[in-house]
Parts: structure tokens; sequence; C-alpha cells
């Protein structure tokens, strides 16, 4: 939502794809493909031609079908082909199609079988792809086998589809949440015109088939062709809503409602290739964009106010491949392991669909851009650094900036973690290459557009015992989301500190402009434990702009902190699994110096685990991606993909023989228009749709996100719901036996930890003991460098300091004692037989209880409670007690006691005179000299 000029609002309304439940049928000449919406109430038909042994044909009709028309219409196909090719039968249901693939031979379908809801934003559900099914197109009686089509199969099925493959229905997943509610360029433009307003009758009122637009340009049952509408002038249909007079004047605020198919980032869409062919030709709805990467969410609980907080990490396609045979970039400025990571919060207290309370803060990661590679041919653990190429002008590292401030805006921070002195020369020449090139390119910007470097080295700050290094990347963190600041969808509330509102006038809300760039030689482990840092610092500020916090300092040893470091956790795990061959070892611990000493033999282990995949199966995996993303397309005539010595031809253009036309000098190696549009990025404020609507009602089926993710009319239940699913910090951070609720509190016992009190879900690899390991180059320590303090260059000032960082530590590997846990050590109590004088004094009590209230003992409990009671009185009450009975000799003790105390003592006369005699046999006689 934005408000424009002359009073006029528009509000856009993603479109949801009306096709989401899928059945494949098939006879011998065809397969049809039947897809309906969730409520099974429209339907459309895919054919797909089967007597076609190598081209793929797909035809849509384009008619919207009831419940009883597709089943008179399977009928008719069943019946007509029955004689001929046995009828049709059902093959396989589905929830979406991911593409067509061919190598050698016809080709495939393959389709989503399995889905798991993973996350939520707003209203629009994102799923996750547990499961697909690729089906061989052509009929067995046209099949022209080839000798190298089950490798080829083979190899493109290692691509695990079911591994941290995402999309969705209604939500973008491809562009960040800044993107998705900016309004698009084309519609902004036709705003400008002069708008006919027309008074509503209370008669009259729009028309509910305007939801049947959204099959555009297709022609329906009567061969009506339904095109957009694409100029407000002919829509008569668009009213004001709020009316006031100030002054005698009308004031009118003119609502616009449309609904919007949103342009996807191709970068971040995986199966592009996959459904390049059929694109063009088959409705949007029938198109799913799936994304590579990292999706995960966690209710952080605010006194019961649920705060939804969202990591979605997304691989870019260019450049993409494994750890040591993709360095560097390409002559366009893609760099390698790139991936794009936003953090969104969600206030979930607020009702209104309308006016959503978001906040995302974007950070990324890549490669340093530039033509060098490390060889792997030699097995030695940490392989030389090389330059391959001469880039005097620095074109690679334009391209790669050119294209972040397209994308992003300016400033642009960089956060370069690499090693900077060394007594061997090894990760430092990257440093001095990567600052050069930075300075080089500098000198054409603008001064406040200008990039900013910042070089920390993490591993040599690391070695010393009194080291802070999270401490040292808060401040840097605080200094730089100052300049780049973060999206907010609404505006500062009034009381708000003015040093906690960031980011540009969004009008309304707030913007980010620019980016934070982090890179160490892999872009895995330092960079993870810095992207924490960043994440941490933009998490305070964020929970500013709800409300939720006066001041955005969060301490380590909170329920918050914690949740959010196990969510970067798992994502720098993910990462790292799918470019480095393995997990993380170098956590976040280890930089705060909380990770136990046990975890060493572990990271030794998963190193050289690291080391082997890297060695033996990393070339695999690279031929895997390079047919999954269409860069080698096998044909008859061409040698296969794994008789190639090199894939790098396929990731360079000029290798292909395509020469980029430069129109300017070498000097200005950013664009013009994108020069024009800083501070803001050109995918903001030039954001193009597909198509919109103009709609009257955002409840109608094409928008209506609140049944699509309620599905009121199936039966839900509530324990497999999402917000059951996913992580809590009450229920799995927040420590027992607590009077204080609230996540943000300092907590001197460690929580329960989301891997022990979730059972079944995705745990964290350095407590399940399953593959972790670190790059060898992103290593904490290293023999060959020099012992002199490390210096921070810091170009970017700010005045806000932290403390350091203080955590209990915790152990991360599986023990007994971790899996099953003591009463001591959740409650901070422990049961155990009681000693024996408490035993006896809690029977004395209940044996006196028994006597004073003259209860009937059973005298089974006599014999179990038999009690020695040092008294002579047998039964007293408060009413009557016995006289007792003294023996003789303790009435003579006592006589002896009074005559004592009057100062009579009887002395024994006979006793002393012996005692004097020593007639006692206390000492020895002597006999008189």
């Amino acid at each position: 939502m934005k408000s424009l000029k002359n009073n006029h609002k528009i509000i856009i309304h993603p479109l949801i794809s009306s096709l989401q439940k899928l059945a494949l049928y098939e006879n011998k000449s065809k397969f049809y493909i039947v897809a309906s919406n969730n409520m099974e109430t429209k339907f459309q038909v895919l054919y797909i031609d089967r007597m076609e042994s190598h081209d793929l044909k797909v035809t849509c009709d384009g008619i919207e079908y009831s419940r009883n028309e597709i089943k008179n219409k399977l009928d008719m196909i069943d019946v007509g082909n029955r004689g001929r090719s046995g009828g049709s039968s059902r093959v396989i249901g589905a929830f979406g199609i991911v593409g067509f693939v061919r190598f050698l031979e016809g080709y495939y379908l393959i389709l989503v079988t399995k889905r798991r809801r993973v996350a939520k934003i707003g209203l629009h559900s994102i799923y996750k792809i547990e499961d697909t099914a690729m089906i061989y197109i052509p009929n067995e009686s046209v099949r022209i086998p080839h000798p190298d089509e089950p490798r080829c199969l083979k190899m493109f099925q290692s691509i695990d589809l079911s591994s941290n493959f995402y999309f969705s229905y209604s939500y973008d997943i491809t562009h960040t949440l800044q993107v998705n509610l900016a309004i698009p360029e084309n519609i902004e433009s036709i705003t400008t015109k002069d708008i006919q307003i027309k008074e509503p009758s209370t008669n009259q009122i729009g028309p509910v088939e305007v939801a049947n637009e959204d099959f555009g340009s297709v022609v329906n049952k009567k061969g009506i062709n339904e095109g957009r509408t694409n100029n407000l002038q002919e829509d008569k249909n668009i009213y004001f809503q709020n009316t006031s007079f100030t002054n005698g004047t009308k004031f009118v605020e003119r609502v616009s409602h449309y609904a919007v198919r949103s342009e996807p980032n191709e970068r971040f869409v995986w199966n592009s290739y996959l459904l390049s062919k059929v694109k063009k030709t088959i409705h949007p709805d029938w198109i799913l964009n799936v994304m590579h990467g990292f999706i995960s969410q966690s209710n952080v609980s605010v006194f019961g106010r649920s705060i939804y907080l969202t990591l979605i990490a997304r691989r870019s396609n260019k450049y993409a491949g494994t750890r040591f045979l993709k360095r560097g970039a390409n002559f366009e400025g893609d760099v390698a392991n790139e991936v794009e990571t936003e953090q969104l919060v969600e206030d979930m207290g607020v009702s209104s669909i309308e006016s959503p309370k978001f906040s995302s803060f974007v950070q990324m990661r890549g490669s340093i851009p530039g033509h060098w590679s490390q060889n792997v041919t030699k097995m030695v653990p940490k392989p030389a650094i090389s330059f391959d190429l001469s880039d005097p002008y620095c074109q690679a590292a334009g391209a790669h900036f050119n294209n972040l401030l397209l994308r992003y805006g300016s400033p642009i921070i960089v956060l370069n973690l690499v090693k900077k002195r060394e007594k061997k020369k090894h990760e430092s020449i990257l440093s001095e290459e990567y600052s050069g090139a930075i300075k080089y390119l500098n000198q054409f910007l603008p001064p406040e557009h200008q990039i900013y470097y910042i070089s920390f080295d993490m591993a040599r700050m690391n070695k010393g015992k009194e080291a802070n290094v999270m401490g040292r990347l808060a401040a840097i963190a605080r200094a730089a989301i100052s300049k780049t600041g973060l999206y907010c969808s609404h505006d500062a509330y009034k009381n708000q500190q003015p040093s906690t509102i960031l980011g540009k006038n969004g009008c309304p809300g707030r913007i980010q402009t620019g980016i934070i760039r982090v890179n160490c030689v892999d872009c895995l482990d330092r960079t993870n434990t810095a992207q924490f840092a960043l994440g941490k610092c933009a998490l305070g500020y964020q929970l500013c702009a709800m409300g939720l916090l006066e001041r955005p300092n969060l301490d380590f040893d909170s329920d918050c902190v914690r949740l959010l470091e196990v969510l970067y956790e798992d994502h720098g795990d993910t990462l790292a699994l799918q470019y480095g061959g393995s997990q993380l070892v170098h956590r976040i611990k280890t930089y705060r110096k909380t990770a136990p000493w046990t975890s060493q033999g572990n990271d030794i282990m998963q190193t050289l685990s690291r080391y082997y995949s890297n060695t033996f199966s990393d070339a695999e995996k690279q031929h895997a991606m390079n047919l999954f993303l269409g860069l080698f397309v096998p044909t008859e005539h061409s040698a296969p993909i794994w008789e190639q010595v090199t894939d790098y031809y396929l990731h360079q253009s000029l290798t292909k023989g395509i020469v980029i036309q430069r129109k300017y000098p070498l000097t200005q190696w950013w664009d013009p228009e994108v020069m024009n549009c800083l501070p803001y990025a050109y995918t903001y404020k030039h954001k193009q749709c597909k198509s919109y609507i103009p709609i009257n009602y955002h409840d109608i089926e094409c928008v209506d996100v609140y049944n699509d993710f309620y599905k009121p009319h199936e039966f839900s239940v509530l324990k497999e719901s999402l917000a059951e699913k996913i992580s809590h910090s009450v229920r799995d951070f927040m420590p027992n036996c607590v009077t204080d609720y609230s996540p943000f509190t300092v907590r001197v016992r460690p929580g329960r930890r989301r891997e022990e009190a979730t059972k079944g879900g995705n745990k964290n690899p350095s407590l399940t003991g399953l593959s972790s390991t670190s790059s060898t180059t992103s290593s904490g320590s290293s023999g060959s460098e020099s012992d002199e303090e490390d210096e921070l260059d810091v170009q970017i000032t700010d005045s806000h300091h932290t403390s350091p960082a203080r955590d209990l530590p915790t152990p991360s590997l599986v023990t007994f004692e971790s899996l099953f846990p003591s009463m001591r050590q959740i409650y901070g109590v422990e049961i155990k037989n009681p000693s024996r004088p408490d035993t006896l004094s809690y029977k004395r009590f209940v044996q006196l209880g028994y006597i004073s209230n003259q209860m009937n003992v059973q005298p089974k409990v006599i014999n179990i409670c038999n009690l020695m009671i040092p008294s002579v009185v047998t039964s007293d009450s408060s009413l009557k007690v016995a006289v007792p009975k003294v023996s003789p000799t303790s009435i003579d003790i006592y006589k002896n006691y009074v005559t004592k105390s009057n100062g009579i003592v009887n002395v024994d006369d006979e006793k002393y005179k012996q005692y004097l005699n020593c007639e006692l046999g206390l000492f020895r006689p002597i006999g008189w000299e």
C-alpha cells in the first residue's frame, strides 16, 4: 500500500494461483493434467501429447470447468479412448508442476507430490518440497532409446528437490518484502491521468465476476476474450471510500484496489530452464517458481503477543556450483556462493489484513569478485589461491557492484573477514586485490554513493584469550545498519526514540537503501557468525519499530537471542551443505568462547569429511547442477558432460562468443539509469508487474488470502497447524520455574533448547552428531600467521558501544545426559529417599496426631508405625493428664539436689578416709623413708 498525490491511495493484492491441486491421467496418446482450486469448484485441463518422441507439445484450452463438467469430460475421454487404447487411468496426484526436461530421448514431467508448510508471511503460505515424481512422457511405442540416457537421468536426479527447495502460490519468494509491497510502476503511471470519480449509489455494487479476470488473455467457454483492463478510465467501478469536509471544501480520498501478478526475480528461480518451453504458452497459474536456499520461522512470545521471526536465504542460480570449482566471479559480475538473506519480523497481534506490521532487513554473502581459483588436483589441505586473469580495470568487480546498486541501492558496505597479514601469503592476497579494486571503483563514484570497505580479521582476533570478536562485530553492525536502515511497513510511533528510526522515508514506513555484503574465503563459517551479529543488531531496531522495545539492546543470554542464534546456525549449516558439502564447524559459540572442548574432535572429523567431499564428489555435483540449470544441454553429436574437462566455458559469456557491447567508457562502470535512482534501488523505483486487474472487493477468490490460508472448507487439526510446528520462545527456549516471561530478560540458567524439546524436527547438526565441518581456509587459526595484533579499519563512524557477549557453555555432542536430563537439571530439585532422622521425625509427628485426636488406628497400621515413645505417659489429652509414677531412686536424687541448693552438703566420711589412705586404688602406695 502506498499513498500518492491528489489523495489517491493504491492497495495491491497478489494474485493467488487458482491451480493448487493436480491429478494426472494418462492413456496411450496423451497425458491429462486436471487442476483445481482448493475448494475443488473450478477446474482446468492441460494436454500433453505422448506420440512425439523428442518434441514437447503442451496445450491448454483455457476453459474453466465446474465439478460436473470436468467429470463428464473425463468420462468422455475415457469412453472415447477405451476401444483403441484401453481407456484412461489416474496416475498420480500432485501440488504443482516443477517443469519439463529432456536429455537424449524424450521429455520428462516433474511434479510436486508432497509439500510441507514451513512459514507464513501475512496470510501467504510458503511450502517446502518434500517429494517429487519424474514421469517419462512419450509412449513406449515411439521411444527411441539412447545408451547415455540412464546416466543423464541419474545425474539429474542427484539434485534432491526435497532438500531446501521452496515455493508459494501467492507470495513471490524471489523478491524481498520491500519490493513485494512496492507499487508497480506501470500502475503508478496511470494514476496521474484524470480519473472520473463516480459517486456510489445505494443499490449499485461492483460486479463480483471481476474475480474471473485473473484468467486474462484466455478464451472462456463462450469464446469471449477476457483481456485485462489497463486503463483506469475504462473502469467504471472505482469508488472513493473516505469523505470529509474542511472549511466548507469537500475532501475526497480515493482508494483503488488492484490484483497484481508480479514479475519474479529470475536470479533466484531455480526451475526457470525447466519451465522455459511452456512459460509463454500456458496460463501463469500453471507456473510454479521454485527457490533454492533456506527458510525457517520462529515465534517470539512477548507476554502472549506473538512476533513471528522469519529467516529467508535465496541462493543465486548465476555462477552456481560447489566450493573449489566455483570461486570468484564471471565476466558478468555474478559471484560464487551468492546468497541473499532476509530477516523478517511480523507482529501477529495486528488483525488488519490491509495494514499489517512488517519489518525486514536484507544482507548478502558472496565470493570476492575477481578471476581467482584454487587448484584441487594436488592433495593438499589448503590449495594455493591463484588469479587466472588480469583485470586492470576491475570489470568483474564493477559489473558485480553495478548489479548490487541496481538491486539494493546505495550505500554498499563491504565487510571483508579475510586474513590481512600472514607469514606465508595465502588469504591475504585476496584482501589486497579486493581492497585495491574497491579503491579503484570509488574514484569514479560520487562521494555520497561510494562503497564502504571494512576489513576485520576475525580469525586472528579470535586467537587471543581475552578476544571479544562478537563485541567488535556488534559495533560494526550498529554502524553499518545505521547507514543502510531497514524496511518498516508502518510509520514510527509518536514516542519512539529518534535514534531507533532508521531508513529513508517510505510514505508510509521506512525504506532500506543499500546492502551489507559479508564475505570470507568460502563465505561459510566466519561469514555466518558475522551475519548473525548483523541480524541481532537489526532485530533490536525491528522490535523498537514494533513498539516492543525502547532501546535496541538485546543480551546474548535472553530467550529471543538464543532463538535467533539457532535460526542462524541452521541457516549456516544448510548453506554450507549446499556449497561446501558439509555443515559448519566454527559456529557462533566458537567466536563467543563458549564452545565446549569436546567439540574439537568432532570438528576435526567433519573437516576431513568436507575435504573428502570436495576432492571426490564435487565434480559430480557440479555436473548435476549444470544439467539442472540448463547450462549444459546434451545432444547426440556432442560429448557427454562427464567427459568435459572443465565447465569454465559454460559460465563465461566470452567463451560462448557473447560479447557485451558497452556504450560508455570503462571508467563509467555503472548504468546511468541506476545512478539516477540512487540511493534507492532501481528495482524498487521501477518495479514492474506481469499483469494487474482493478477489483472492488478483496474477498474474491483470486485475492482472498484469508480463505487460501485457513481453508475453512477443510477439517483442520490444531495440533498440526503451523503455529504448533514452528519453534516457540516459551515452549522451547524459556527455562522452567521462572516468574519473568519476557523473552528479553537475561537468564542465569540456560533455557530449554529447541533440539531437546521438539521431537521429529530438523535438529541442529552440532547436537545430533551429524556431518558438521568447516572450510579449511576459514579456520580460526593458522601456523603461518604473524603474531602482530590485527587492526580494524572501520570507515563508518558511530557513537554507540556494546558490551561484551556473554553466554553459558552448553554441550554440543549427544550424550545420554543431554537426551535424558535429570530432574535437577530441569527443575533444580531431585527426588531421593529421605534420611532416617527425617523419617523418624515424620513418624512421630503422625503418631502424635493420631493420639491427640484419639483416632482408631487399625492394627496393621500400628505394626507399621511402631514408634518408641520416650515417656511414661500412656495417654494424655488437652483435658486430662494422668499422674506419673516416680521411682525411689529418682526421688533420692531430687532430694539431694534440693538440699544442696540450701547449702547442706552430705559428705561421705568413710570414702574420704579411704581416699586419704590410698585405698581406692587410684595411686600406687609410696613408703616413707
